[in-house]
């Protein structure tokens, strides 16, 4: 998919997820409200500093570049053909978009979603143990090599709330890309 079609395509909203603790998966809802520099109001992962557990034990003061976490239901649909069962929400991802190359997007790409909503993309999302102890085998399926051999994550991107608002299943989303040289999407 070429720039121009990154952001000249709307893609929609799935289904939205939070947990106020840290739980692998997320328990589903008809909406959630996103809050400017904080994330998603009651997930455990909401806040202006760090607070995935592994960020926290490196330094708890670092900026939270985790806000949010989006992962594009295609990954599902190819899990699916490899023999796994996954549903929005289990791989912990908070929104589960539907028709946006995620992965294919540069660094500070911004989502328009629903009426106010806009998230800033931060980077990959990078796939630990805990999806291989969901689902064994799990965890390889979500990773992969491109044509140089390098590590392709396809869990999901991470972003930061630049505006609040409610997102809801069917939502649309926009996408504006930043500036060029685009810079790659690497993990966080």
């Amino acid at each position: 998919m070429s720039n121009i079609d990154l952001e000249s395509h709307i893609g929609e909203v799935l289904s939205v997820s939070r947990s106020a603790t840290h739980a692998f998966s997320k328990q589903t809802f008809e909406s959630i409200r996103l809050l400017a520099g904080l994330g998603v109001e009651g997930d455990a992962h909401m806040g202006k500093t760090v607070k995935h557990r592994s960020r926290v034990a490196q330094n708890p003061d670092q900026p939270n570049l985790r806000q949010v976490h989006l992962i594009h239901s295609e990954l599902f649909d190819e899990l699916r053909d490899a023999g796994f069962q996954v549903q929005p929400g289990q791989l912990g991802e908070n929104i589960t978009t539907r028709g946006v190359n995620l992965l294919g997007l540069p660094t500070g790409t911004k989502l328009s979603i629903g009426e106010t909503a806009l998230i800033e993309i931060t980077g990959l999302r990078n796939p630990c143990a805990q999806i291989e102890n969901f689902q064994t085998g799990l965890l390889n399926a979500v990773l992969d090599r491109d044509e140089r051999g390098s590590l392709v994550r396809k869990a999901g991107v991470m972003g930061i709330v630049l505006t609040g608002g409610e997102v809801r299943i069917s939502d649309s989303i926009r996408v504006s890309l930043p500036a060029k040289p685009y810079r790659p999407l690497e993990r966080v």
